[in-house]
């Protein structure tokens, strides 16, 4: 999302990305120098993330994002159109809508919905981070619960691909030069169109300047015999195009049985959209923004002591309303969300969720304070 957005009268984060898996609170810090990272939220132990986990759990969020659609098509010449075939979106704004609330609070989990009506595009998924401190880097996995981003397009007969995530290494904590990398497989699976992809992010040298090289594979595979897991192993029949390039910079494909290799993506112009956020006083006590404010505020001014303090007040009152639940036998469920957890890692909204979605798709931020999840 490039274009630039057009104007609102909700608040604007400037410095903020597009959909990710980061949290709200991982968002707002971003800008904290790297060399000034807080022990306090990074375990010395190898095999206990959960101070990181909780720093980066997420409450509840909402935002839109806004952006012209003046980019020419990926593929094909002509208009580029609607789900419905209907709305030719070309040069007009087109809005996205992401909602997400923690469901889960041990461990913690969050579920998010990405909607882009007139698109006829969205995505879901639940977040969760299992992160390892090794003592010269953190090595971030997807947890249990996260089993990847399901995407459905809604004008291709509700194709459902499902991207999986790398795992990736945050490098130069001691040092002071943060850099991340990325040697791990991910793929991408269509069971309706019974296509397959295998994007193999390769190991970096020990000397040199970083790659970040990334190689991959498109083809036809059986939904029912899922077993084929390295680019290696892909029957050569099955292939329908191949993949090379940074994933930091150009991306390129070729189609079978041809040598000319074209450009996918270029990532070098491309530049985060600022989300549309509702003013801090008009959120709800347990939006992410609001709710981590002094946490964040702190870390912002250096003032690490102070952080740790406050977050660990907010943890200490999280666990005496758990501690009330479980003393009066209620059970706790998320607002938006019809589930805490699903087995098959794609959440699905309640009622008000949908209500919710459908505010933001009209701009319209406001949510009733709810006395079980809002205090």
């Amino acid at each position: 999302m490039t274009s630039t957005p057009s104007s609102n009268s909700a608040s604007r984060d400037k410095n903020s990305p597009a959909p990710s898996s980061r949290t709200s609170v991982e968002a707002d810090t971003a800008d904290v120098p790297t060399t000034s990272i807080p022990t306090p939220y990074v375990s010395d132990k190898a095999d206990d993330s959960s101070k990181l986990r909780t720093f980066l759990s997420i409450l509840r969020k909402q935002c839109n994002w806004e952006v012209e659609d003046k980019s020419p098509a990926i593929v094909g010449d002509g208009p580029k159109v609607s789900a419905s075939g209907e709305i030719n979106t070309d040069h007009r704004t087109v809005r996205i809508s992401y909602l997400t609330e923690q469901t889960s609070h041990h461990p913690p989990v969050s579920a998010f919905w990405v909607d882009c009506p007139v698109k006829g595009v969205s995505a879901c998924g639940f977040d969760q981070l299992s992160a390892k401190f090794t003592g010269t880097t953190v090595r971030v996995t997807p947890g249990a619960h996260n089993l990847g981003i399901f995407i459905n397009i809604q004008h291709r007969d509700n194709e459902e691909y499902r991207l999986t995530h790398p795992a990736a290494q945050l490098a130069g904590i001691l040092r002071g030069t943060l850099s991340i990398t990325v040697a791990d497989t991910c793929y991408i699976t269509c069971p309706k169109s019974r296509i397959k992809v295998i994007l193999h992010y390769l190991e970096e040298g020990w000397l040199g300047k970083a790659q970040n090289r990334v190689l991959g594979v498109v083809f036809h595979y059986d939904p029912d015999n899922d077993t084929t897991t390295k680019i290696k192993d892909v029957s050569e029949k099955d292939v329908l195009a191949r993949l090379e390039g940074c994933w930091q910079d150009q991306v390129r494909y070729t189609l079978k049985d041809s040598k000319d290799s074209q450009l996918l993506i270029d990532l070098n112009p491309l530049w985060p959209t600022p989300k549309i956020i509702p003013p801090e006083n008009q959120q709800l006590p347990t939006e992410s923004r609001r709710f981590w404010h002094g946490v964040t505020e702190a870390i912002l001014n250096k003032q690490y002591g102070q952080a740790t303090k406050v977050k660990q007040e907010l943890e200490e009152r999280q666990r005496e309303k758990a501690t009330a639940r479980k003393d009066h036998g209620v059970e706790f469920e998320p607002r938006f969300f019809t589930q805490a957890l699903m087995s098959n890692g794609k959440p699905e909204l309640n009622d008000e969720g949908r209500r919710a979605l459908k505010g933001l798709q009209e701009n319209n931020f406001h949510l009733a304070e709810n006395a079980t999840t809002d205090t």
